[in-house]
């Protein structure tokens, strides 16, 4: 019977008479929902926000790696729909997770959403299904979780349903790696599973790479950000430790470079925001713990990260005592509060730790982005200042926080009172005028 519902569901896939269904339409979800629906396959996007549903129903995206052109067009193909009703998983073919995976506490993962998923799916699940999570957890999630809730249920693997876990790769705004380009990783609980899920992605990824298995490809992505947060820790604490001994780290980092082989740059900044790098090491860090191993690396960056906002404010404070004036009572001027240069979105962004401190420590703060008019973080509620020739000197200090394409660094150089830059736009240091990281 295995076989049978293998060979039927393969054949289906590869011609694609399929109807896939993604459960989740966020940064991850919604992308992956239009992909396939440009490429023919009838996509139900799912999610139990209703705003999100009401926007993609109004023709408007939200995310910025789908055009709210390319939706329409989608939309108009008949390809996509969508709703809040996930009894319509009972119509699916291919289901996919693409849900949040935050943090209980700092070390503790929250798999809560993926649970209430799998709760829904075995709900309405019909068999011949081939059921992939995407949503980035720890090694052993998909077989130690989610197989045995369907198994309970009365679902037997590859006989009734397929279960795959694969990592989602998007980098939200990357115009280099949109998502057709970036390979996929697919790693289900059996070979046909992964088969079958090799085959549904080949539709929409140029390059598929199947591994051994579903714990696999959970680590594949675990360590891929794992990597990011130590280097990125690392060079936050060397630009310290740079400062500390009067060495510009941005020269040091541009020197290094050159260096053909055995070296990757990475670069210092006010913290690290989005939804992967703060969170996935922690998940690994919290699985090991269950092995009874303690990663210090991870621990460690994680740390050194999370003090930067803290470091930030120190630094301010000591250039403003050069120029004899306290953080009390001095006007800041904030240059970027998203995460990421050019993409809206707020997530742990370190802007916003920034700008909590520098306001408990009584400065007056006031901020630039192009991306966000408006501001609201418990108490502070604040409005995105217009940069003119007659505001930006009303300011103590500006400091570039994010790199935004759209601002007028210029415009800023030539009208600032005092520079202190986290990003490197300006590559050099003016003493008394600009000061960098």
């Amino acid at each position: 019977m295995s076989n049978t519902t293998y060979r039927l569901l393969i054949h289906k896939i590869n011609k694609k008479k399929i109807t896939l269904g993604v459960i989740g339409l966020g940064y991850v979800g919604f992308p992956l929902a239009v992909e396939f629906a440009k490429r023919g396959i009838p996509v139900w996007g799912m999610d139990v926000d209703r705003d999100r549903i009401a926007r993609i129903k109004n023709r408007q995206s939200y995310v910025s790696d789908v055009s709210s052109s390319e939706l329409r067009r989608v939309l108009a193909s008949g390809k996509l729909t969508v709703s809040e009703d996930l009894s319509l998983i009972s119509t699916l073919d291919v289901v996919i997770i693409c849900v949040p995976t935050p943090l209980k506490r700092k070390y503790h993962p929250d798999i809560s959403f993926i649970e209430k998923a799998i709760h829904m799916i075995a709900r309405y699940l019909r068999k011949k299904t081939l059921v992939i999570l995407e949503s980035t957890t720890y090694p052993g999630t998909t077989k130690e979780v989610i197989l045995p809730y369907f198994v309970k249920k009365g679902f037997a693997h590859n006989k009734d349903f397929f279960l795959v876990f694969s990592p989602e790769r998007i980098d939200p705004g990357n115009k280099k790696f949109p998502l057709r380009g970036i390979p996929k990783i697919v790693g289900g609980i059996t070979p046909e599973a992964t088969q079958l899920a090799v085959a549904v992605y080949r539709h929409i990824i140029k390059k598929v790479v199947p591994v051994s298995s579903a714990r696999t490809a959970e680590a594949v992505k675990l360590l891929e950000n794992t990597f990011r947060l130590i280097n990125i820790g690392l060079i936050d604490e060397l630009a310290m430790m740079c400062d500390a001994m009067g060495i510009d780290i941005w020269e040091v980092i541009d020197a290094a470079k050159t260096k053909p082989f055995g070296f990757m740059p990475f670069y210092p900044g006010p913290g690290v925001g989005g939804h992967c790098i703060p969170k996935d090491p922690l998940y690994l860090y919290w699985k090991a713990r269950r092995f009874g191993f303690k990663s210090r690396f991870i621990k460690l960056s994680s740390e050194i990260i999370n003090a930067m906002p803290e470091y930030i404010v120190q630094r301010l404070a000591r250039a403003l005592k050069a120029k004899k004036k306290t953080l009390k009572r001095a006007r800041f001027l904030i240059i970027g509060v998203t995460y990421k240069k050019d993409i809206k979105d707020l997530r742990k962004s370190p802007a916003l730790d920034v700008i909590v401190s520098l306001k408990k420590k009584g400065a007056l703060v006031s901020y630039f982005d192009p991306l966000i008019p408006y501001l609201s973080l418990s108490d502070i509620h604040l409005t995105s200042e217009p940069l003119t020739k007659k505001t930006i000197p009303s300011f103590d200090c500006t400091v570039i926080l994010t790199d935004h394409t759209n601002v007028d660094y210029g415009l800023l150089r030539a009208h600032s009172r005092f520079i202190f830059d986290t990003r490197n736009v300006y590559t050099q240091t003016i003493p008394g005028r600009i000061e960098r990281l």
